[in-house]
């Protein structure tokens, strides 16, 4: 039987509060992993790690967190993704919500994309894949 959104969410907060050291009530589906719950790139690895084992599934490299599109010149100009960078994110990340950074595509507002909701969704999609 598929696991609700509210039993992977339940799931998901369980291994960010184990990897992060937060308290429960700060992961909420809108916190960032790295503004809100102090996240580091290190975590990153440490999470997914730790999503493979809670939810018994393959998380390939890059795949959840999206590696090195930000030191390609054809993705960033001057401080922000190039029309071909957010596509490119856009393709890579369909689990997440880009209507706030499409405003504004800079760089350094990356790590906003990577939010609890965006965990939840991208566990929902391997899910039903499986």
């Amino acid at each position: 039987m598929a696991m609700s959104r509210d039993e992977v969410f339940s799931k998901v907060k369980d291994v960010l509060v184990d990897a992060l050291g937060v308290d429960d009530n700060e992961v909420t589906e809108q916190a960032t992993l790295t503004g809100d719950l102090g996240a580091e790139s290190i975590d990153y690895l440490d999470i997914v790690f730790r999503l493979e084992k809670t939810f018994n599934i393959k998380i390939p490299r890059g795949e959840l967190f999206p590696e090195d599109l930000l030191n390609n010149p054809e993705y960033v100009e001057g401080g922000k993704m190039t029309p071909k960078g957010l596509a490119q994110l856009k393709e890579n990340m369909p689990h997440a919500d880009f209507a706030e950074f499409e405003a504004d595509p800079d760089v350094n507002r990356v790590s906003d994309l990577f939010t609890v909701k965006t965990i939840v969704t991208y566990i929902q999609r391997k899910l039903a894949a499986a």
